[in-house]
């Protein structure tokens, strides 16, 4: 039984446990929660019944083509018995031509099997997220290992740092002034959000926007908080995710080439049907006369010629049907994984690659396909000499690697002043650390945080000595020495100059860290970093680049937030910096046994111990566009594909990496390109269809599951061949959907790996493009292939239909036939490569009609 569904997150915490019938100080009864259980279940997620052995087998032979190869096997063999029987020189060679015919059918369905058994291991790897404990108050007491499968709606349960969300639930308590939960698998999110106790007023919001809700599979990456279970199992977003990957694995359809190749078969058939009846017929003069006095009922009719005439005729059939097609088209896609895997490209299913080839839409996800999924300081300003004016810089670079990019027009002895107050608030007001693995440098922590300490090595340190040792290497390890965590020497001398002694946490109230530091003078000093205005409100005083300090004057704001407004428009996460010298009595701060230790205890008290700020700067961060996503973007326009882009991200963030990429070129505004899930799904059914129709590139923001099933769905309706990005558990369901799902091979979820035809192993969106040419390519060789082989099978049937036409001599006995017939379709060659210097179109799909002829390649008629 589900439970009883109710919007937790828009009621208060006093009416969900009023609700659960549940008090947070005693949690549930073991008889309650059993009789809970009777009623709702085990938390955990359902297993369907996979399908059993010889149905999947059995389905394997449901297709007119290999229908029709069982047929001639059939007739082959009885043809070889027939000939065996008749002759004493023949031996098994006889039954070489049935051999083949069954041969390949084996091969094909055992390959078929493979794949199916494969394709649902998506769900299982859905139940490995499932925590296996959690630490649960029952009966008045903390259970500290209770399986997480024994959790019913009601349950109190206590979560900490590192610990995986066993189920869904509504935050009732916070034991830390801030809990971060790291979502993106679930919601698409780049950072890890913030989550609280307040109330949520609207019944009907995303998932993203549910701030007091964790959600199951998810996990704690700061804090420690208590919860109510509202949602077990199958009734989970998780589990809901599962139910929506079930019914896209029902919704599956044959890819392009299969439906040709039945509808090629049935043609086939009638075809060959009717010309073995006429060759049969033709010939019966060979095998039924007529005595000269003309009674229609006086004629003599041979059974032996009659016999021969119909093996000829069913011969002829056999050598019609070209027995190699399927050894062909699997040979083809074989080797065509294996060059797209050294592209980067790992195909999980033979039949995708000539999908790929046929892709008319690529649904892509922004963050780490479009997007290094690496944030990056890109800008900063400062005040200059004087609070009219601003010196602001252009940062390089796109990785977390120090030695990437500088900082332009920029030389070490420019850190002075404000610009020295600015680094030294970015190297110690962090908690993120950079570690190299394998050649690539990652961060660990917070993305933003590790994003400026990359910055205060691009700009250096005001000492002089210390910057020639830095530069020589003695403060710092070698990058690529080993895996193990890269020394930042620029950090380091900070850290060293000034030690933390205490670190007020970031809150959602008022958006801003803080720590207070130890100066080389023997006084304290607080370092504050936040969201830019609300750090503004509490700044009283500015930085000039002097390091004179000056009183913040209403001009001087406007002119900060104009400046703020600018880099945000650029969609460019903004950061406030500032510091405050006169911090009272927390001026001889040393540790908690300090007598004003008592006031950190209570966050309540952090905004009063920011103010009176002194205001610094600003920085803008954000996660770049790969550097060769532009030039795919174009070559898919170049090529009639039209890309769409669906993140969870934020509207305006979207937007500022689609105009960066050129996604939208022709567009002035952004009226008819640009829509939140939500607001796309309130439109009418037919402005939807075209919005989709319209040429040019879309971005879907705060895009949920649903909403990704949606798009694709539609655009399938509209006849479509639809490829599909994802790596998050919430893309799984649209992976299943799409023709072809591809999942992200690093920062890919085992769900979304599961769920999808095509693996990135680079996270590269230029590399879809370059699969899809290559699937182009592939496609082609397999129509060329089938033309040879139809038309060297095409020869035998015209030699035999015109010599029983023309009534002359058969050419070809059924022996010889069936000879020529092995000889020609039996051992076949290797596909040829063919280099594709840009991008082919599907010339037959209305979207590719108006592109010039000299864009495409070559045409992609199918036959």
């Amino acid at each position: 039984m589900e439970e009883k569904p109710f919007p937790a997150w828009s009621w208060s915490v006093e009416q969900c446990l009023k609700e659960f019938g549940v008090k947070l100080e005693r949690g549930l009864s073991s008889y309650e929660a059993e009789t809970r259980r009777e009623v709702y279940g085990w938390n955990e997620l359902k297993k369907e019944k996979g399908k059993p052995l010889w149905s999947l087998v059995f389905e394997q032979f449901d297709d007119v083509l290999v229908k029709i190869l069982l047929v001639a096997a059939f007739i082959s063999f009885t043809l070889a018995y027939i000939q065996e029987s008749e002759s004493v020189h023949t031996g098994l060679e006889v039954y070489v031509e049935p051999f083949v015919i069954v041969l390949i059918l084996v091969l094909n369905a055992v390959v078929g099997v493979w794949q199916e058994s494969n394709a649902e291991k998506a769900l299982e790897a859905l139940k490995e997220m499932q925590c296996e404990y959690a630490k649960v108050r029952r009966d008045g007491f903390y259970v500290p290992e209770l399986p997480a499968r024994e959790l019913v709606p009601g349950d109190i349960v206590e979560l900490r740092v590192g610990d995986w969300v066993p189920a869904d639930m509504r935050v009732a308590a916070l034991k830390t002034s801030t809990l971060r939960v790291e979502q993106s698998s679930l919601t698409g999110e780049s950072m890890p959000v913030i989550k609280g106790t307040s109330t949520v007023f609207t019944d009907d919001c995303e998932l993203q926007a549910k701030e007091c809700m964790l959600f199951s599979g998810t996990t704690i990456v700061n804090g420690s908080c208590i919860c109510i279970v509202t949602s077990i199992g199958m009734s989970t977003e998780i589990g809901k995710i599962q139910t929506q990957i079930q019914e896209a694995s029902m919704e599956e359809h044959d890819t392009p080439l299969k439906k040709k190749l039945d509808e090629f078969g049935g043609r086939l058939t009638t075809i060959i049907g009717v010309i073995c009846l006429t060759v049969w017929v033709i010939n019966y003069k060979n095998f039924l006369t007529w005595d000269n006095n003309g009674s229609f009922w006086n004629f003599r009719f041979s059974f032996e010629k009659c016999t021969y005439y119909f093996k000829i005729a069913v011969a002829l059939a056999v050598a019609a049907i070209p027995e190699g097609l399927p050894a062909v088209i699997t040979t083809c896609l074989a080797l065509g994984t294996r060059k797209m895997a050294k592209k980067n490209a790992i195909m999980r299913k033979l039949p995708s690659v000539e999908t790929l080839g046929c892709t008319t839409v690529i649904c892509s996800d922004k963050t780490g396909t479009l997007t290094t999924n690496q944030m990056s300081v890109n800008e900063f300003f400062t005040l200059g000499g004087e609070m009219n004016t601003c010196r602001a810089f252009h940062v390089e670079g796109t990785t977390y690697n120090p030695k990437d990019g500088g900082i332009t027009g920029w030389s070490y002895s420019n850190l002075e002043g404000s610009w020295q107050t600015l680094a030294q608030i970015c190297a110690l007001c962090n908690d993120a650390g950079i570690y190299c693995n394998e050649f690539l440098f990652r961060a660990s922590g917070l993305p933003t945080e590790a994003a400026l300490k990359v910055l205060v090595e691009k700009m250096g340190v005001p000492d002089a000595k210390a910057r020639s040792r830095i530069r020589d290497g003695l403060l710092t390890a070698d990058y690529f020495l080993d895996r193990s965590t890269v020394k930042l020497g620029c950090c380091d001398w900070w850290t060293k100059r000034s030690s933390r002694v205490a670190t007020l946490e970031f809150d959602r109230v008022r958006k801003s860290m803080s720590v207070i530091v130890r100066e080389p003078t023997g006084n304290n000093r607080l370092l504050v970093k936040g969201a830019v205005e609300t750090v503004l409100d509490r700044c009283s005083y500015v930085q000039l680049a002097d390091e004179s300090v000056a009183l913040l004057d209403e001009p001087c704001r406007q002119l900060i937030l104009s400046r703020f407004i600018e880099m945000s428009s650029k969609g460019l996460r903004c950061l406030g910096f500032a510091f405050k010298d006169d911090l009272g009595e927390f001026s001889d701060y040393y540790a908690d046994t300090h007598p004003a230790h008592t006031k950190l205890l209570d966050p309540a008290n952090y905004p009063e111990i920011e103010s009176e700020l002194t205001f610094v700067g600003v920085v803008g961060l954000r996660d770049p566009p790969r550097d060769e996503v532009q030039k795919a973007i174009e070559d898919c326009r170049g090529a009639g594909i039209k890309v769409v882009v669906i993140t969870g991200d934020n509207k305006s963030t979207a937007e500022a990496i689609c105009k960066e990429i050129r996604l939208f070129p022709l567009m002035t505004s952004l009226k008819d390109g640009s829509f939140t899930g939500k607001e796309f799904s309130s439109l009418p059914f037919s402005r939807q269809i075209e919005i989709l129709s319209k040429p040019g590139g879309v971005v879907f923001s705060r895009a949920e599951p649903r909403h990704k099933q949606d798009i694709v769905r539609l655009l399938k309706e509209m006849g479509e061949i639809v490829a599909m990005t994802g790596d998050g558990v919430n893309d799984a369901p649209a992976l299943k959907l799409a023709d072809i799902g591809i999942a992200m091979g690093i920062t890919g979820t085992e769900v979304a790996k599961q769920a999808a035809d095509m693996v990135l192993a680079d996270d590269n969106f230029s590399t879809i493009v370059s699969a899809v040419a290559e699937g182009r390519a592939i496609y082609n060789n397999m129509k060329s292939f089938i033309r040879y082989m139809i038309s060297s099978n095409v020869g035998e049937v015209i030699s035999i239909f015109l010599t029983a036409a023309l009534g002359i001599p058969e050419c070809l006995i059924p022996v010889q036939l069936l000879w020529v017939n092995l000889v020609t379709d039996g051992p076949q060659q290797q596909p040829s490569d063919l280099t594709l210097p840009t991008l082919i179109s599907c010339t037959n799909h209305p979207a590719r009609a108006a592109m010039p002829s000299s864009t495409l390649g070559f045409s992609f008629d199918i036959w």
